[in-house]
């Protein structure tokens, strides 16, 4: 006879212990296929109770075991069939993946020049429909916003969660940053002090811009970059012929006025390419000019899918033994075994 501490020391032996601790199910969504087995039960519960009365009524009898074996047969099968569709599996252990890629910070103007309407519907959208594209194109690599104007801050850290990404890009306007002016120095040095540098891939700087007034402290910013691996592209938006800044009413869909200088004049603004190309040269990137039908974004995402990737983040895979044929076999042999237990009669005397 066992004593207690030897059963349990048995049971632990024998792995029944680490199976019920280890056990997870892969599909729990498939308990509603429940209703399905307790529908077939009710069907054959119900056939079963009719061929009794038909039974009776000639005078005939079922030896009562063989009822009780059909009975618990049915249940039994029906119920290892269904817990096998819920993905019975045992957790087996960590494996390491490594995920190749790069980190890519998206610095995007948000100033209110971005609502020049010179390039339809206008400046921000083509902003946000580039990235949008971009976001279409990525493999495994890591992205992150930066909306920048009179100051910058991290909308959106790196992630590989596209669809995340399409979530913080799409409430982008040019309300998020209060006061004037477009302060892109900051933004470049908010996304060079947030990049980590553990591995060997290139790292990207796009900058999404109209370009104007960019002063000498964006130069000095890039100039302070020193590592070979940060590369600065960036997306000129706009036209040379530029348009008036726009003023909206409080619901954002009337222009009520347009933004006037200090003398009372309204104010054109106009694409600067050439401080976005110098910045793309000196950052050993390059520049691009953004057209309503999105040509430029065909370019853009080949050449940053030339640039060089390298193992980004190293992710623990949970491993798992799915143990789904063992109640599936079983279920469909005792139901099997259910519908074709013979009957033995035996004719009892009117």
């Amino acid at each position: 006879m066992f004593t207690d501490m030897g059963a349990y020391s048995l049971f632990t032996d024998m792995g029944a212990y680490s199976l019920f601790t280890d056990l997870e199910l892969k599909y729990p969504i498939n308990i509603i296929y429940i209703a399905l087995a307790a529908a077939t039960l009710i069907f054959f519960i119900l056939a079963f109770g009719k061929k009794e009365k038909i039974m009776a009524a000639l005078h005939l009898n079922a030896r009562i075991r063989l009822k009780i074996l059909r009975s618990v047969l049915l249940f039994a099968g029906l119920g290892l069939m269904v817990f096998s569709l819920l993905g019975p599996q045992i957790f087996e252990g960590y494996t390491e993946a490594n995920k190749t890629g790069m980190d890519i910070y998206v610095l995007i103007d948000t100033s209110k020049s971005m609502l020049v309407t010179d390039i339809k519907p206008d400046r921000i959208s083509i902003a946000k429909k580039t990235v949008e594209n971009l976001l279409n194109n990525l493999e495994g690599d890591r992205i992150g916003f930066i909306p920048f104007a009179s100051d910058a801050y991290i909308q959106m850290p790196l992630t590989d969660d596209y669809q995340l990404a399409r979530m913080f890009l799409d409430v982008i306007d040019t309300d998020m940053i209060s006061g004037g002016g477009t302060n892109l120095a900051a933004a470049i040095r908010l996304a060079n002090d947030s990049f980590q540098r553990t591995s060997s891939a290139d790292r990207v700087i796009l900058i999404l811009s109209d370009g104007e007034e960019h002063d000498a402290e964006s130069a000095d910013a890039l100039r302070r970059i020193t590592d070979e691996y940060t590369k600065i592209f960036t997306v000129g938006i706009g036209t040379e012929k530029g348009g008036l800044v726009p003023i909206y009413n409080n619901t954002g869909d009337t222009v009520v006025d347009y933004m006037k200088d200090n003398a009372g004049n309204p104010v054109t603004s106009r694409l600067n390419a050439e401080i976005l190309k110098k910045l793309a040269q000196d950052g050993r990137g390059s520049n691009y000019q953004a057209d309503s039908q999105g040509t430029h974004i065909s370019s853009l995402s080949s050449d940053l899918s030339s640039l060089k990737k390298g193992i980004i983040v190293t992710e623990q895979i949970r491993l798992y033994k799915p143990i789904y044929q063992y109640f599936l076999a079983p279920g469909i042999l005792f139901f099997t075994l259910a519908w074709f237990l013979p009957d033995k009669e035996r004719r009892i005397a009117a």
